[in-house]
């Protein structure tokens, strides 16, 4: 049984070695809900957050939930997104 025991305390050092390295991560993105959050890290994906922070308010004005977003139409999110 010292092979289980052995990795049990390797596993709890790495644990430890993590936690103490591991710092939390800041959300740059402005958002107050978990879909705005999605929808602004694709956008972040083309552009910087600087960016997507500027024009993510009035795409979510217009487009307060996934269902009215998925309903529009593309040439009217384009205007939104284009800079």
């Amino acid at each position: 049984m010292p092979v289980k025991s052995d990795a049990k305390a390797r596993a709890r050092r790495i644990i430890s070695i993590l936690r103490r390295s591991i710092v939390e991560a800041v959300v740059e993105l402005q958002h107050r809900t978990p879909f705005e959050l999605l929808v602004a890290t694709i956008l972040s994906a083309q552009c910087t957050d600087e960016r997507v922070n500027s024009v993510t308010p009035a795409l979510f004005k217009k487009y307060p939930s996934p269902e009215q977003l998925a309903k529009a139409k593309l040439s009217n999110l384009e205007i939104i997104i284009h800079s």
